[in-house]
């Protein structure tokens, strides 16, 4: 049984056949995926769809993306108040992009410091957005950990120095379909180092499709391949990586069997 911890099931590519997605998703053993918020109404329609589907489940946040959108205290507050709802087990996706800056960087570093402080005062985990901004995530990340915070850096693109320092400071590491890339150098040696109580495995669809779908929409049966290039890597069985890496999502999203 496998868990895709990172999907943007709300995404409008879904709109036409979302249930016929989770029933392939389920098909091949996908029975647990969490959708992540980017926005407050992308974060509404995770709760939204996570209601409507067992074994889905919900993370609510703001993507650095769209970190300048968060413009009042209201909004402030209407984000803490998602956080309660039942399915929801997650803050995030929440981090900093300097790939596309569609919001200043120094307006996306406020916006990801004061999630990390609603993290910890709902005691949620977090899931970490970092693109091209490997540094500045250690440094706040660094600085902000103070044994409270745990969550997962999501499609992690850094290096293995990088993930060491980043699971030294008790945070898990996530891959998605480029690992299965072939000129993926970086995400296989992860594969490979990471150790397996640490390691959470996710699609990100409808983006990052694996190979050989690449240049498809991604969905969440597809994650099967990602554990199936880990394991390759690895050289070990598939049903390891897929227990494995469930019981790791459970463990850190709180999720009873």
């Amino acid at each position: 049984m496998f868990f895709d911890t990172h999907a943007h099931l709300d995404d409008k590519q879904f709109n036409e056949d979302i249930d016929q997605v989770v029933d392939r998703a389920r098909a091949v053993g996908v029975n647990t995926i969490l959708n992540a918020g980017i926005t407050l109404a992308s974060s509404k329609r995770s709760i939204d769809i996570a209601n409507r589907f067992p074994g889905v489940f919900a993370s609510v946040g703001v993507h650095p993306h769209d970190a300048k959108s968060m413009k009042n205290e209201e909004q402030w507050q209407e984000l803490e108040q998602l956080t309660v709802a039942p399915k929801v087990v997650a803050l995030g996706e929440m981090g900093l992009d300097y790939f596309h800056n569609f919001s200043e960087p120094q307006i996306q570093k406020e916006v990801f410091l004061r999630q990390l402080a609603l993290a910890k005062k709902v005691g949620l985990p977090i899931i970490i957005h970092d693109r091209d901004a490997h540094q500045d995530i250690l440094d706040i990340l660094s600085n902000e950990q103070d044994g409270s915070l745990t969550g997962v850096l999501h499609c992690f693109s850094g290096s293995w120095e990088m993930a060491q320092q980043c699971l030294d400071l008790g945070f898990y590491i996530s891959l998605a379909g480029p690992v299965t890339f072939g000129n993926a150098i970086k995400p296989k040696e992860i594969a490979k180092k990471v150790p397996l109580d640490r390691l959470l495995i996710e699609t990100d669809c409808p983006y990052l499709t694996p190979h050989p779908f690449r240049g498809k929409r991604n969905e969440p049966a597809r994650v099967t391949l990602v554990a199936e290039e880990i394991a390759a890597l690895r050289e070990i069985e598939v049903e390891e990586i897929a227990t494995k890496t469930k019981e790791n999502g459970f463990k850190l999203f709180k999720i009873e069997n």
